[in-house]
């Protein structure tokens, strides 16, 4: 696990503004934009931090997610600028500090979940929130509580061949 450091604390401001003003500069909902936007090719770019080497603005990103999948009014539920900020921040740095790819962070804590989550969580640290939310899907990155979690997968799976095998007869 990557640290909290300043380049992340950067996208993070970045994506959180993007977020927010996503609520009032756009007219689709909040749940397509996020959906759209955390598939999206530029979100590749804050993923790989290539984003910090470029000089494109909130308006420039916009305009590429219109181009990447057609301007849209689809949906009309809008969340509070502050908990879509609050969620733009979590992710960013969840799929930073976690190494993994914001569509995977997206999969992982879908946003309706994020910003249910929004008044019991956004006064904590954003790690410790983050690895709450984690805890109660029961989601490790540690590779030991995955490999024992793989093996009873395993075991499962053998003792259902078993059955199968076993009525087959």
């Amino acid at each position: 696990m990557k640290e909290l450091d300043r380049e992340c604390k950067r996208l993070a401001d970045i994506q959180a503004e993007l977020f927010e003003l996503s609520v009032k500069k756009l007219e689709m909902s909040s749940e397509v934009f996020v959906r759209r936007y955390m598939n999206s090719k530029i979100v590749r770019e804050l993923d790989d931090c290539s984003f910090l080497d470029d000089s494109k603005t909130i308006e420039d990103i916009f305009i590429k997610l219109d181009n990447q999948y057609g301007k849209t009014t689809y949906g009309s539920i809008k969340y509070n600028h502050n908990s879509m900020y609050w969620a733009g921040y979590l992710y960013r740095c969840f799929s930073y500090t976690y190494e993994i790819s914001s569509k995977r962070a997206y999969k992982l804590l879908p946003l309706k979940e994020v910003i249910s989550l929004y008044e019991p969580y956004h006064t904590l640290d954003i790690l410790q929130a983050i690895e709450r939310m984690l805890e109660a899907k029961n989601i490790s990155f540690n590779s030991e509580d995955n490999i024992k979690r793989d093996v009873e997968i395993l075991r499962k799976i053998r003792a259902q061949n078993k059955i199968d095998n076993s009525i087959i007869k």
